[in-house]
């Protein structure tokens, strides 16, 4: 089971935060508001990623440490 990292979590955050207010600009009628919901969503998107590589590094750096130890 993996465990989440920090950016991996904020990043997610990001995204619903982004996801409402784009749904919410699309049915108001708020094109500013809408794009600064996708902008938010895509923001999100590349945090939570590099949270994903940041995590695969450390788990990459444990095996060989892993291996070294045996």
């Amino acid at each position: 089971m993996a465990i989440f990292n920090n950016d991996e979590v904020k990043g997610k955050w990001e995204q619903a935060k982004g996801t409402v207010k784009d749904k919410f600009g699309e049915a108001t009628g708020d094109r500013e508001l809408e794009a600064e919901g996708e902008a938010q969503d895509a923001g999100g998107e590349a945090q939570e990623g590099w949270g994903k590589v940041k995590r695969k590094v450390s788990d990459a750096v444990e095996d060989v440490a892993d291996a070294i130890n045996r």
